[in-house]
């Protein structure tokens, strides 16, 4: 039964990491485009920082860092007396009541922070890469159109919410529908993450005879534990391509672009 929940982890982590991933890419964007100068450098930095480093490199640093900083802060709230370093060597000590989760904390919590984490990286890291395609969406929005809707006395910010933001996500779509493929198939990090999810699983249960569960004295299945997973992620990933096609088609009806164009002359 573990093992069959485990998919409902992998559908949840990807239900709040899309749409978290889309708002730190969507500051990202509006950061890189500001004419100030700091916060555009900022988004920018944010941008290239990201996407060019592993992401595997990145989601195992980031979740340490991450969770040494938290524990950091409530060391300092929770044991001001406290008069020992906090780095010993290569250790990091921090006082009890500042663990992070406690250790007296039942399993849900422990398994609630851990997934916590993974999708606060999983949002950082692919919210860049969101951040890049919205940028580049929002530069193809034709220029003369925002001109007009100046020459109309709309304010910048009219201008930004009525007229770029709207059009851009049909330039946006194919690079984040895209993304949510690379999301997908990033989803078995979680198991590098600590976090126990399918491929975690699908190796401790198809495994001949482990440790933890030697009440399945059968020979190797993990084979057809993997095979499952690739046929999984195969129908999950064809059901995303109909309904991203479906949408993209919704979206440019209408459209001077492309996409519409052809909507337009196969209806004539």
């Amino acid at each position: 039964m573990a093992f069959y929940g485990a998919f409902g982890t992998v559908l949840l982590l990807l239900a709040i990491t899309a749409p978290a991933a889309l708002i730190f890419g969507f500051g990202g964007a509006m950061a890189a485009r500001s004419p100030f100068k700091p916060l555009s450098w900022i988004g920018r930095s944010y941008i290239a920082i990201v996407r060019g480093v592993p992401d595997i490199a990145f989601f195992l640093f980031f979740v340490i860092a991450l969770d040494q900083a938290l524990e950091y802060l409530r060391h300092k709230v929770k044991c001001p007396d406290w008069d020992q370093p906090i780095r010993q060597g290569s250790d990091f000590i921090v006082c009890q009541a500042a663990k992070m989760p406690l250790g007296s904390s039942p399993q849900w919590v422990h398994e609630v922070y851990g997934f916590s984490l993974a999708v606060l990286t999983f949002a950082i890291v692919f919210g860049a890469f969101a951040a890049n395609v919205l940028f580049g969406a929002m530069r193809a929005v034709p220029h003369a159109q925002l001109e007009t809707a100046e020459a109309y006395g709309m304010s910048p910010r009219q201008t930004f919410w009525r007229i770029l933001v709207p059009q851009m996500w049909v330039y946006a779509l194919p690079g984040l529908g895209n993304l949510w493929m690379v999301l997908i198939k990033a989803t078995p990090l979680l198991f590098l993450l600590g976090v126990e999810d399918i491929v975690y699983w699908a190796r401790e249960l198809g495994g001949a005879k482990t440790p933890r569960f030697t009440d399945y004295p059968h020979p190797d299945w993990r084979m057809w534990y993997f095979l499952a997973l690739l046929v999984f992620y195969l129908c999950f990933t064809r059901l995303s391509e109909i309904v991203l096609d479906r949408l993209m088609r919704r979206l440019t009806h209408g459209q001077a672009t492309a996409g519409g164009e052809n909507q337009r002359k196969a209806m004539t």
